[in-house]
């Protein structure tokens, strides 16, 4: 995720919608006909549907960073001034929030869809996205009060202008995403008890390895992979 010094990092950027299934299977060429249910209406695009999962991405998002970030490398990428998400909240034309949502076309509803943007290349796919529906689909339920969006460059807020704005941070190392991840149900029940206990073995060596290390290249840090 991180090979460079101050260079941008490699992430994963996440389109996701989710849709109704198709009532036929057209050829490859044309997409299916199901429908669209992150779309609302041409003047307020997003539906309610779309903004309760993005509430509950929110919400968990500390819990649910071990799988999208899974790496100890991972947390290099994810910091400030390198076009990488720190912290968890929502906008349009702001690539230094969590979540972006891609400007909406007219006549185009079936692109309407969110970007979660904290994921990146060593994330294990399957997880991931098992985790992030979870995630979604538990503030659907919930019925959360939607967050404001936010359009400043987060970067340069002062941490008073956060908090009193509510916006807060990823974890900022995979010790402590750990612990917010040991400490969810959701992450406990998506994963089934056997899979949570033993992904939480493995990261929690890979931490042990990396505080007795005095190495820093980049090459030491990946080799075991």
């Amino acid at each position: 995720p991180k090979p460079i010094t101050k260079v941008n990092g490699s992430g994963m950027h996440l389109h996701i919608s989710l849709w109704t299934p198709p009532t036929h299977h057209p050829p490859a060429s044309r997409a299916p006909n199901g429908k669209n249910l992150f779309f609302k209406n041409e003047k307020d695009p997003l539906s309610d549907l779309a903004k309760g999962y993005i509430t509950g991405l929110i919400k968990y998002g500390k819990e649910i960073q071990p799988v999208l970030n899974q790496w100890i490398n991972s947390y290099k990428r994810l910091i400030p001034g390198y076009e990488a998400p720190t912290y968890l909240a929502w906008g349009q034309r702001n690539r230094s929030a969590y979540i972006r949502i891609p400007q909406y076309q007219k006549g185009r509803e079936r692109s309407t869809r969110i970007e979660l943007r904290s994921p990146d290349p060593a994330c294990n796919i399957y997880l991931g996205l098992a985790i992030i529906q979870a995630a979604g689909i538990k503030g659907i339920k919930e019925k959360l009060p939607f967050p404001p969006v936010v359009e400043e460059d987060i970067f340069e807020m002062t941490i008073e202008e956060r908090k009193r704005r509510k916006i807060d941070t990823l974890s900022k190392n995979l010790k402590e995403a750990l612990g917010h991840f040991q400490k969810s149900d959701l992450v406990k029940k998506t994963l089934t008890d056997h899979l949570f206990k033993k992904f939480v073995a493995n990261k929690e060596y890979e931490w042990s390895l990396y505080k007795k290390n005095v190495k820093e290249g980049f090459e030491q840090q990946v080799s075991d992979y």
